[in-house]
């Protein structure tokens, strides 16, 4: 019985992580395992960004820069926490030379219940200005050997509707989302041009 209790509370965990509108079947991982051990099941309300087209660490594919087709990568995330009124995103290159980071991407008004950014997709959100000064997204194109660069794709669940225009530079963003930030979720993609 108590085994049960623990099971049913781990799968309420869950399900409480869930956006809007998501069913869940229960825990993907919790329950009891084959020697009867309960494991334990994810954190609720745990953001995690991911995408098909790179793994965490892993080299951008060169569709996805300046070099190639130069679309945004597919994205996507699950564990939105609750009360979570819109979402943000940022992708920008610390790596990049001069004094602040090289502004790939910056995406405000994306709403609490999307769940995943296909190629060049906002996802029903608006596109900020990026480095180059354009309302889009700008793959990775540093300069010839200047070794590899890391491309940080950072997520914001927020507490409140921010009420950007379209054009918002990541400064406006990030001082508008100053107080209203529930959860951060980051992917971190490489390139480097030879």
């Amino acid at each position: 019985m108590r085994m049960l209790l623990v099971w049913v509370a781990a799968a309420a965990l869950v399900v409480a992580g869930c956006s809007e509108g998501e069913k869940s079947a229960g825990p993907t991982a919790g329950g009891a395992g084959p020697d009867g051990a309960v494991t334990p099941a994810p954190k609720a309300n745990m953001l995690v960004l991911s995408s098909t087209a790179f793994n965490d660490g892993e080299a951008i594919p060169q569709k996805h820069t300046g070099e190639g087709a130069d679309v945004s990568p597919p994205l996507a995330w699950v564990g939105v926490p609750e009360g979570t009124k819109e979402l943000a995103l940022i992708c920008d290159d610390p790596d990049a030379p001069g004094p602040k980071p090289w502004v790939h991407a910056v995406v405000h008004s994306i709403p609490a219940g999307c769940s995943a950014l296909g190629e060049d997709d906002t996802g029903g959100g608006l596109y900020g200005r990026n480095s180059w000064g354009r309302d889009e997204y700008g793959g990775p194109m540093p300069p010839q050997g200047d070794g590899v660069h890391h491309y940080h794709f950072a997520l914001y669940a927020l507490d409140a509707k921010l009420a950007l225009s379209p054009g918002a530079t990541k400064e406006k963003l990030l001082a508008a989302m100053k107080g209203h930030i529930l959860a951060t979720a980051k992917l971190i993609g490489t390139y480097e041009r030879k």
